[in-house]
């Protein structure tokens, strides 16, 4: 798994946070008290986030980078 840059994280947890603010359900347990963006920091630390990130380099190419396998 190729480490996440800071922004890349940011863009994550912010896209799922959104996500659950605007219904989805939960991927991890006990969020009653959390807010979004705990809740999408949580799902992260225990590796059940569905995303990937597109990472497109100057040369041209796109490579497809899966948070977890």
């Amino acid at each position: 798994m190729s480490r996440l840059t800071r922004f890349e994280l940011t863009r994550v947890l912010s896209a799922r946070s959104l996500q659950l603010s605007l219904g989805a359900p939960p991927l991890v347990k006990k969020v009653k008290e959390l807010s979004m963006l705990e809740v999408a920091e949580k799902e992260y630390k225990e590796k059940v986030l569905p995303l990937s990130v597109l990472r497109k380099y100057p040369n041209g190419v796109v490579k497809r980078v899966e948070l977890f396998n």
